[in-house]
């Protein structure tokens, strides 16, 4: 009996290491610019039609899909979680094999030259936080309840100075953030992609006046008022830029 015990207390003791040990994910956040809202519309239709029921055949499941609140930005942007490098690097192939894809997808690639689909696609390599290695999926996400995202990039002037504001994360401030419900879906350094060094994370909400109250409630926490302060995570963000969001109907966060 007591062997039995002392195995179990030992088990117990481990698991906060063995979760944070966990492979942190790699995800590639990609924006299709289009400056008009019949781009727009054409390249929903990809993405719903062709690229995202592609992406669930090769068991990406988690794939986010959202439009801005602002009406007139007729971006999409796209989320695509992998669980590690092999997978990203061997997507090309794989659609490149489905023909289900190619010849869903075939309106979209045959747009003529004058005319393209997009303006032009911006990608971003992302690693997840050891804080957060995984992607959550929200109750409102799973039950295609009405929802609103926010996207941030914080930008630091230096790699340290970046290092400093994923340990903060790390360390207290997604803690703080789930506290007050504020929805985190994922926390990610750029690995690559423009504006770096930087990180990006996304929240969400059942609407806008619920995430501006997560916000003030975050804003207002004792822990949030301490970390805030300390000397290591001065100037640690150096530009803020920011995107709210809605998903599509196909989307599945």
């Amino acid at each position: 009996m007591r062997k039995l015990l002392f195995f179990t207390v030992c088990c117990l003791a481990f698991q906060p290491a063995i979760a944070s040990a966990q492979q942190p994910e790699l995800y590639e956040l990609r924006v299709y610019l289009n400056n008009t809202p019949e781009k727009q519309s054409l390249v929903n239709d990809y993405l719903k039609s062709s690229l995202v029921p592609a992406l669930h055949r090769t068991g990406i499941k988690q794939v986010g899909v959202f439009k801005p609140v602002e009406l007139d930005d007729c971006s999409m942007f796209m989320l695509v979680p992998f669980k590690n490098a092999q997978d990203f690097v061997s997507l090309r192939s794989k659609l490149e094999n489905d023909k289900k894809y190619q010849e869903s997808a075939k309106d979209y690639f045959d747009q003529p030259l004058k005319n393209p689909a997009f303006e032009r696609i911006e990608s971003r390599l992302l690693q997840a936080f050891r804080g957060m290695p995984k992607l959550e999926t929200s109750k409102l996400s799973q039950q295609k309840l009405p929802r609103v995202f926010e996207l941030r990039l914080y930008e630091s002037h230096t790699e340290d100075h970046a290092r400093r504001k994923v340990h903060m994360f790390d360390n207290g401030e997604i803690q703080v953030m789930k506290d007050v419900q504020m929805g985190p879906v994922f926390f990610a350094e750029t690995i690559a992609g423009a504006d770096a060094p930087n990180l990006v994370y996304m929240l969400s909400a059942a609407n806008m006046d619920e995430h501006r109250e997560h916000w003030k409630a975050f804003l207002a926490h004792p822990e949030w008022e301490r970390m805030k302060n300390l000397e290591q995570y001065k100037d640690t963000v150096s530009n803020i830029q920011k995107w709210f969001l809605v998903p599509t109907d196909y989307s599945d966060l």
